[in-house]
């Protein structure tokens, strides 16, 4: 070969030149099937997730061939589409000359209620009792159905309160695709006066006005920051067009299932809520990011988005639908807008902050499902209905997500100020045969406290000064039989897992802690220093929080350590 000195390219010499480029070649019939899946379905760049769902819907994995197919159509680089496919738990990559997994799939999880309530048995009964060249077996994170652990999904469909009878009857009579509950359908919704609010306020409302009677309600973001939600409108009123709208509907913080509760039985009033939300910000799309474990929400959401745009109440494509593929980090807002964009879920470095560069690098607002639910609410019945309710010295209402030892698990609407002993109460007190021992006020990200501790207003603001948070309202309850040292190690494995592994701290601090915390005793010293490393120099919040089980446990239990 020879330098060409005229346009500095290598030019072969003749006859020798390559027939087709470099690396793995596309499969005309690998090809074919992509495009007839695809469809007239736009091939942008930011549908890349969506599109890898369709193959992994369709052929129960992603081959070499169809991703080189797809990067083909696509016209992106096989390197990207791998990145993206490879970064996301449910997208099964299958290599040239590997065995595709099996065609049915069950996913055992493995969080804390479900911990509690015999998943790891479950788990092996499963695995000795079924054909493994049948059935896969996979441990998975929490799927939001903590009131009914243990819990698994079986194709796309959920077994609550799950046994290996339960599994063996439902492959018997192929059950693999998910139950659509009862709902509030558009027309229901429409009868109790839904959307006059909206309609109203498209007529001649004022932005500044709404966003005042928010402010008056107290309504706080309800996804576990806690920021004023009013103050984000003007925030992203003060960048330039256009902008954008994003729903966090990426509930994985195990102990959580709120969001999931209210979407499967009064989905309109988030989607009035993002309709006002989106009106007040001028948004040009509201997306709406759901977690790909929710096949039942998603359903939902598909029809009655249909519904809205068969209804004119918003144009086609107003609202768009995006589902996620397993990556806890994407309840972050910044690693969300990367997965709407159809990247890796990696959390952005801030500033910018979203409300200036979000989706598309363009303004965005983000809100929680629960705080538009509450945003529809409030426009509908008056900030009263939340401020106007007062306990032990705070104001509004709380939706407790409550698992665990507890007589009855569920969704429970408190006020703010309520503590974990009325907690209890309300959900019937403990179970039988157990004693409060403990609690999770916040999920994981919060730690643990003791029983001792269980008068504390349970709210923002208040569990802050004993070193911890309300976060989401993820409440798991232990009792006098669990043990708080294997709880903080779920908690630490479950952060191991989910790490996105783009910093050092959080990626190595949790596998090291795990490491650290599986030692008959804990070094706590040194346990300590890796918590400082991590909450000091993590990213996001997944790093930054998850030291607080540890120092929980080191702090309130330290006789079991």
């Amino acid at each position: 070969m020879a330098l060409d000195q005229d346009k500095g390219v290598w030019k072969s010499g003749r006859g020798k030149g390559r027939r087709t480029p470099k690396g793995r070649q596309v499969e005309d019939v690998a090809l074919e099937e992509v495009q007839a899946l695809l469809g007239d379905r736009p091939r942008r760049r930011d549908l890349l997730i969506e599109h890898l769902h369709l193959i992994q819907d369709s052929f129960g994995h992603l081959s070499a061939a169809h991703i080189r197919a797809l990067a083909e159509e696509m016209r992106v680089g096989q390197a990207e589409v791998y990145e993206v496919a490879s970064f996301y738990a449910h997208f099964d990559l299958v290599r040239e000359g590997e065995t595709p997994p099996p065609s049915l799939t069950v996913r055992v999880c493995d969080s804390l209620s479900c911990e509690l309530a015999g998943a790891e048995a479950l788990q092996q009964a499963l695995e000795e009792g079924l054909d493994p060249g049948q059935v896969r077996v996979l441990r998975a994170p929490c799927m939001g159905r903590c009131d009914t652990a243990p819990v698994l999904e079986l194709g796309h469909a959920h077994i609550d309160h799950a046994t290996a009878d339960k599994v063996q009857a439902a492959i018997a009579g192929g059950h693999t695709h998910p139950v659509i509950p009862e709902y509030e359908t558009l027309a229901a919704y429409r009868d109790k006066g839904g959307y006059e609010v909206l309609d109203k306020l498209r007529a001649g409302g004022d932005w500044e006005a709404v966003q005042e009677t928010l402010l008056a309600s107290g309504l706080r973001g309800l996804g576990g920051a806690g920021f004023p939600s009013g103050k984000k409108w003007g925030f992203v009123r003060a960048n330039p067009g256009p902008r954008y709208l994003a729903v966090n509907g990426d509930e994985g913080e195990p102990g959580t299932f709120k969001d999931r509760y209210y979407l499967e039985r009064t989905p309109h009033l988030m989607l009035e809520g993002m309709l006002i939300a989106g009106w007040a910000v001028e948004a040009e799309t509201c997306f709406i990011y759901m977690r790909d474990e929710y096949p039942a929400v998603l359903e939902i959401l598909r029809r009655e988005i249909a519904a809205l745009e068969e209804a004119g109440i918003v144009e086609p494509g107003h609202i768009d639908l995006r589902r996620g593929a397993g990556a806890y980090i994407c309840g972050e807002e910044s690693a969300m807008i990367e997965s709407i964009e159809g990247k890796r879920g990696l959390p952005r470095h801030r500033p910018p902050f979203v409300a200036q560069v979000g989706v598309f690098d363009r303004p965005t607002l983000v809100h929680n499902v629960e705080t538009l639910h509450w945003v529809a609410r409030v426009c509908r019945e008056g900030p009263e209905v939340l401020s106007g309710v007062e306990k032990n010295g705070r104001k509004g209402l709380r939706s407790y997500s409550v698992s665990g030892r507890v007589k009855t698990p569920g969704v429970y609407l408190l006020p703010a100020g309520s503590t974990m002993n009325e907690i209890i109460e309300a959900c019937g007190g403990m179970a039988e045969g157990h004693s409060f021992k403990a609690y999770q006020p916040g999920g994981p990200s919060a730690g643990l406290l003791p029983a001792s501790m269980a008068d504390i207003p349970m709210d923002f603001d208040v569990l802050q000064e004993h070193g911890t948070f309300i976060g989401s309202a993820a409440i798991v309850v232990l009792s006098d039989q669990d043990n708080a040292r294997d709880a903080a190690l779920n908690m630490l494995r479950f952060f191991e897992d989910e790490s996105c592994g783009q910093c050092t701290p959080c990626r190595v601090g949790c596998e090291k802690a795990v490491k650290l915390m599986q030692a008959e005793t804990w070094d706590q010293p040194l346990l300590e220093e890796l918590c400082v490393a991590m909450g000091d120099a993590s990213i996001c919040g997944l790093g930054q929080a998850a030291p607080n089980p540890i120092r929980m446990v080191m702090k309130h239990f330290a006789d079991e350590i």
